[in-house]
């Protein structure tokens, strides 16, 4: 696989260099990362969550305090149903209180939840300050610590408020994937074969040559793993920061898989129904000729090796279709559907029918 072997990532925009992703087996080399920022006068708050925090908070602090004017910390309550305005509000409070300005900065140490609230918090407090990106699930390591994407759920509305802010640094210690619950390994790896799936066949391919080292959790099959993943998110977000056209591809999967996970009440994990809303989406590629059976065979394999769930139970496909149509990624009143042309291209499709979703939903609802 192209460049296995390198542990730090340059992401730029208009050719400029805008923020590291360094890939490490330790957290030791943190401080020396914010030093180079020029961290010395700033103060730091830290935000994570209740799960985290018990596990890493204080080997953090004590980390970095020497590389700073001041560290404090606010502990969110775990889970997707805290990714909501009013948790960005206690954040905001604790803030205020510790006098924080516009050159101070704030890290997110946890999963996507605490990444995407954390940067939008540092995308609104005082019209925008710094973050870091410290990401300790494999969703967030090849995901969502990457991109400057970031928001908040809105009742039921999945990410409906948010804002692009770019982190200023993305520190990945893979080794805390050896003590990730598998649940949540098997959800990041929903994201991992999506971004094969979508951009470099060879990077798939890979992944279905190495399912056995990486289900184990190899050291080095994970850091290879979240380096490939890490290439491909750059590479489409140095296209298209915005969104505006190529990134939409990294949306595969999530129209139908958004759906369901809001509909299923956040029950079911994201990468999981993403993975769900993938196998949808390719049998409206095989419907259309685009991808074989076999392919779709393989790729249902690949979800239940890495023990995803195959189906969902208790949803109408009518409720699944209406669900898409509140999703933010319409445009214009119609669904920026992503399909495949062939395994390792996707493109933007916005002539998906009702009639092909409902077949399409056929492949993972009982």
């Amino acid at each position: 696989m192209k460049y296995a072997n390198e542990n730090r990532l340059i992401v730029h925009l208009n050719n400029e260099p805008i923020y590291d992703i360094v890939l490490t087996e330790s957290f030791e080399g943190l401080s020396q990362e914010l030093l180079a920022l020029g961290c010395e006068n700033k103060k730091l708050c830290i935000v994570s969550d209740s799960n985290v925090a018990p596990i890493y908070l204080e080997e953090i602090k004590s980390l970095i305090s020497g590389c700073c004017r001041q560290v404090t910390a606010y502990v969110i309550p775990a889970g997707e149903e805290n990714k909501n305005l009013d948790t960005v509000r206690g954040v905001y409070e604790h803030l205020i209180q510790n006098k924080y300005d516009r050159k101070d900065y704030l890290i997110a140490l946890g999963g996507g939840v605490v990444g995407d609230l954390c940067g939008f918090t540092a995308a609104t407090y005082l019209r925008g300050i710094g973050f870091i990106q410290i990401p300790t699930t494999l969703l967030s390591q090849v995901d969502s610590s990457i991109g400057g994407k970031t928001g908040v759920d809105f009742d039921s509305y999945k990410n409906m408020v948010g804002a692009f802010h770019m982190p200023k640094l993305v520190y990945t210690n893979v080794s805390v994937l050896k003590t990730l619950p598998f649940e949540q390994f098997s959800n990041g790896m929903g994201e991992v074969i999506k971004h094969g799936l979508i951009r470099d066949k060879e990077y798939y391919e890979w992944i279905l040559n190495n399912k056995e080292k990486i289900i184990v959790r190899d050291p080095e099959i994970c850091r290879k793993l979240v380096y490939g993943s890490n290439l491909i998110k750059r590479e489409v977000v140095e296209i298209d920061p915005t969104e505006q056209n190529e990134r939409a591809t990294l949306n595969f999967g999530h129209t139908l898989g958004h759906a369901v996970e809001k509909l299923m009440n956040l029950s079911i994990l994201h990468g999981h129904c993403v993975a769900l809303g993938a196998l949808a989406a390719l049998r409206i590629c095989k419907n259309r000729g685009l991808v074989s059976a076999e392919q779709v065979e393989c790729y249902r394999k690949t979800m239940e090796f890495f023990k995803m769930p195959m189906n969902v139970s208790g949803l109408e496909k009518h409720e699944v279709i209406a669900a898409t149509k509140n999703d933010k990624k319409m445009e214009a009143g119609v669904i920026k559907f992503i399909l495949l042309d062939e395994i390792g291209h996707a493109y933007i499709d916005k002539t998906v029918s009702e009639e092909e979703m409902e077949q399409a939903l056929s492949a993972i609802m009982v």
